[in-house]
């Protein structure tokens, strides 16, 4: 199979990534990394998308980001180079194609390829950004606002107007309690913003255009 990578265009190390790496398929809901997991193998995206969400003790989780075709984890580069287990837990988002590549490997591509390097700043660059906008969404903004913010990102990461899942996943990824969800959902509905069925949040074409008035 033939990688192709945005960020990664010399053929060296494309090379190097293909003969080395070992490529895997995840159906969605299946668990990527888990908590506690020793991370043995960088995983990079080739096709398809990662949800990145932290868990507590007692099985409680929080959204953090989504990691993209072409992309990695950074969470994964810090353990690898930590001996530390992992602290997050990766969920496809959809079918979603993976290319691993060997720990020994990221440690010696760091030194020969100046675009290796390059790729793993640039991962730890956009994700520190985003754990920032998390941070702040979760200090600053109204459930309200999160929420929208949510339905609106899942549905462009989907490429869907239909999100297939219970107000309790919705719950769960925001940090909050089902009741609150139901209600706010329901709230979203009399504004026409969304349709609920069962199981199922349709995203209306007006709610996209709310965006850059809650990231203000």
């Amino acid at each position: 199979m033939s990688i192709q990578l945005p960020l990664i265009t010399d053929p060296l190390l494309q090379d190097e990534i293909e003969r080395n790496g070992k490529i895997k398929v995840f159906e969605p809901g299946q668990t990527i990394i888990e908590p506690g997991q020793y991370i043995k193998m960088v995983p990079i995206i080739l096709e398809g998308a990662v949800k990145v969400m932290r868990t507590d003790e007692e099985g409680h989780e929080l959204f953090l980001y989504y990691i993209e075709s072409g992309e990695t984890c950074a969470v994964s580069l810090t353990c690898c180079s930590t001996s530390d287990p992992s602290d997050i837990k990766a969920v496809a988002e959809e079918k979603t194609t993976v290319i691993g590549v060997p720990v020994r490997k990221h440690e010696e591509w760091t030194n020969e390829f100046r675009q290796w390097k390059d790729f793993v700043a640039m991962t730890y660059q956009k994700r520190f950004q985003e754990m920032l906008k998390a941070i702040d969404d979760i200090a600053f903004k109204r459930m309200d606002e999160r929420l929208l913010k949510y339905l609106i990102v899942k549905s462009k990461q989907l490429n869907t107007l239909e999100l297939t899942m219970t107000h309790q996943q919705i719950a769960s990824e925001l940090g909050t309690s089902r009741e609150v969800i139901s209600r706010l959902l329901k709230q979203l509905e009399k504004r026409k913003l969304v349709e609920l069925e069962r199981n199922r949040v349709y995203v209306r074409d007006n709610l996209a255009g709310l965006l850059e008035d809650i990231d203000r």
